[in-house]
């Protein structure tokens, strides 16, 4: 890989992460560029965020493919397009098809508001996932920053960071909580990869040295 890493984002919605690895681009945090934003909804206020910052944006509707597989090729087809080397999925709500990590395996990463590998899978995103941390009566709770791999939120764990549950907590002032975990590794997860610094042995992602 020749020049700085060339990322590109995946979203569906509002794009809070994405505004939070944008800001670390341009205070030279990540050592990388933010070369295009991709969603798959035309409407997702993410878009406006990518163009506030001169940033191409893409849109690839699920609705407009026949299938998960041809879907998840275009999307591949539109970041090879960018000469794109890292993903971050940023609130990306379609599970892309193994075609799509033919081409990024090892290349795309996640981030989750659990703490992996609990409170993860199919149906576990946003909301339902705080409702069932708070149900657990577990203690604590944060975000996870993964590897994206074929089976949904099992990918190796790049970082974790947590926050504790207080009695009177909400799933809604839970969120909140976790989401300033999030807006802090995940940018902090893009800058270890653009510096070169991960490497990935079976399940564990070691930092090598320079960290």
């Amino acid at each position: 890989m020749g020049g700085p890493v060339r990322i590109g984002a995946l979203v569906s919605g509002s794009g809070s992460n994405l505004q939070a690895i944008i800001d670390a681009v341009e205070s030279g945090q990540i050592k990388g560029g933010l070369v295009v934003v991709v969603s798959s909804n035309d409407r997702a206020y993410a878009l406006e965020r990518a163009r506030q910052h001169g940033i191409a944006t893409e849109v690839v509707r699920y609705e407009d493919f026949s299938s998960r597989r041809e879907f998840s090729e275009q999307i591949a087809h539109v970041l090879t397009e960018y000469r794109v080397d890292l993903v971050c999925l940023a609130g990306f709500m379609r599970i892309l098809d193994r075609v799509f990590f033919e081409r990024y395996h090892g290349d795309a990463m996640n981030i989750h508001p659990a703490l992996l590998p609990a409170f993860g899978g199919k149906g576990m995103y946003g909301h339902l996932v705080h409702e069932a941390v708070i149900a657990s009566g577990t203690q604590f709770s944060g975000a996870t920053v993964h590897f994206v791999t074929e089976e949904c939120d099992v990918g190796p764990i790049i970082l974790q960071d947590i926050v504790r549950i207080e009695d009177d907590d909400t799933p809604e002032s839970l969120a909140a909580k976790v989401l300033q975990v999030e807006h802090r590794i995940y940018p902090k997860a893009v800058e270890l990869y653009c510096a070169g610094l991960l490497t990935v042995d079976g399940m564990r992602v070691r930092r090598r040295s320079g960290q």
